[in-house]
């Protein structure tokens, strides 16, 4: 299946967000740290995006556990920058990246290794694999 990278995903942040939530969860989060159901969403400004564990009390997001924790760079940047780096049949340099993302060199050279690390342990196994 072809993506579209004209898709919002790609370039709205709320889109993004849903699109990982579904993907993540469909539609019901749970824990990440003790992998209770019984979470809700936390409101207010300061607060959006997170989610607050009714059993273990932690605070979580969609991005805790995944290659993009810990990260200020944008969840739509992230999608496209994966896409863009699972699609390229040779590759894709971090100065490449800086200039289809509109990112400075440093966020584009972090976001590909951090993509790598993410796509080593999905290489195939079998004798086909290597």
């Amino acid at each position: 299946m072809a993506t579209n990278i004209t898709d919002p995903i790609f370039h709205d942040e709320a889109k993004a967000l849903a699109h990982i939530e579904a993907s993540r969860w469909s539609g019901e989060p749970n824990c990440p740290h003790c992998g209770s159901p019984r979470v809700r969403r936390m409101e207010g400004k300061t607060q959006a995006g997170m989610f607050l564990c009714n059993d273990c009390r932690d605070k979580f997001t969609v991005r805790t556990g995944t290659v993009m924790e810990r990260s200020h760079v944008p969840l739509h940047k992230w999608l496209l920058a994966t896409h863009l780096m699972a699609a390229s049949k040779k590759g894709m340099s971090a100065k490449q990246m800086e200039r289809m993302l509109g990112v400075t060199y440093k966020t584009a050279w972090f976001l590909c290794h951090r993509i790598r690390e993410a796509m080593d342990g999905a290489a195939p196994t079998g004798p086909l694999g290597g």
